[in-house]
């Protein structure tokens, strides 16, 4: 089931007689056009290099030449995974610097929307990081249920991946006649097939060996790199946004947030493991209490925010995302600027890896759940 990660690379010698290998940027493991020049002694790693910026496309710059309604949707192309919880942190901010009031269904609606795509993103990572250890299996079953996800935004939004749903004062439409019973449906596959994931990798002796005390993250320096989400939670750093500043109803749930202190791999896998139950548990307490009303305040077709400042934070699957506006009365943005999980999270690899194995750095890099967008701005 499993077996040894194989990497294609480019390897060159420097006067020490250390060996520089260039892993990416077009390498499977590394989940995008990242490029990683890592120095080596024999297999001992010594120094991880991210170079970035092969899928820069100035995204903040064009946000700029967009209105307030037109740039939210940029933002599903960075995380492209966490589309949704994008939108809707580019849409709080935007509303925050309008004074709207949001209707009570329309943030039961985006709160339900949030953690399906929680989930859908968790399922993917955990299929991918199967394979990236070696397991091919986990990733039919991942995207078994990630699918019944898909199915139901499609339905509601029309998309499955960039959906565009959210908009300043809730959401663009309403909720499909069938979403109810669909979400309910989904739940009780979700129940039915989360105890395979446990059978299959997390109690797997090989998987275990692979990523116990691999790639291991102290408390204080996952603060210090300022790390966010489950890479921070798996150091045992309480970060949860939805806790920590609570927007829409996240405040009015029940839900916990996952915590690991042995700050390994395998600490990062297992708090992305639980959340799964918990983005569940949170579903459960709304999809049979969606109030009735409008689904959307009443906006100008044309918005202008007032001359000011304006931030909102929103916890995404990666961990926090921020919306930054700098306004000066117009309709379109004077400076927008995002601050996005994955870089962050990517900063600490280096630390993370310095004195690992090079057979252990894809499974480093594949619990830091990097989407390289998010990175590449």
């Amino acid at each position: 089931m499993f077996s040894e990660t194989h990497i294609d690379t480019a390897i060159t010698s420097n006067e020490a007689g250390d060996l520089v290998i260039n892993i990416g940027p077009q390498h499977p493991a590394t989940h995008g056009v990242l490029h990683l020049v890592v120095t080596l002694n024999g297999e001992t790693i010594k120094k991880v290099e991210p170079h970035l910026g092969y899928i820069h496309r100035s995204i903040e710059k064009m946000c700029e030449s967009l209105t307030y309604r037109q740039f939210i949707y940029v933002t599903s192309r960075m995380d492209y995974l966490s589309a949704h919880i994008n939108n809707h942190a580019c849409a709080l901010c935007v509303e925050q610097g309008l004074q709207v009031e949001v209707p009570q269904r329309a943030k039961v609606i985006r709160v339900l929307m949030d953690e399906l795509t929680r989930i859908a993103s968790h399922e993917l990572w955990w299929g991918a990081m199967g394979m990236d250890i070696g397991a091919f299996t986990p990733f039919f079953h991942a995207f078994r249920e990630r699918e019944a996800i898909n199915d139901i935004m499609e339905e509601t939004c029309g998309a499955r991946l960039t959906m565009n749903y959210m908009v300043p004062g809730g959401v663009m439409m309403d909720i499909h006649p069938n979403f109810q019973h669909r979400v309910k449906d989904f739940i009780k596959l979700f129940y039915s097939k989360i105890d395979e994931y446990d059978e299959m990798v997390t109690g797997n002796i090989i998987f275990q060996n692979r990523m116990k005390g691999v790639g291991v993250l102290k408390k204080e320096d996952a603060i210090s790199f300022g790390c966010t989400g489950p890479v921070a939670r798996g150091s045992g750093v309480h970060c949860d946004v939805r806790k920590l500043y609570p927007y829409e109803i996240y405040d009015e749930l029940d839900f916990d947030e996952i915590t690991e202190t042995a700050g390994d791999s395998f600490a990062r896998y297992m708090v992305r493991i639980k959340e799964l139950r918990q983005s569940v548990k949170i579903i459960e307490q709304l999809i049979d209490n969606i109030p009735e009303g409008d689904y959307q305040a009443k906006t100008k077709a044309v918005l202008k925010l007032p001359k000011g400042e304006f931030y909102q934070r929103v916890e995404t699957a990666r961990g926090e995302f921020g919306v930054y506006i700098v306004s000066e009365g117009g309709t379109t943005p004077y400076r927008i600027k995002f601050r996005s999980p994955g870089f962050s999270n990517l900063s600490a690899l280096d630390h993370m890896a310095r004195g690992g194995k090079i057979g252990d750095l894809v499974a480093m890099m594949g619990t830091l759940d990097l989407v390289i967008p998010d990175i590449d701005r």
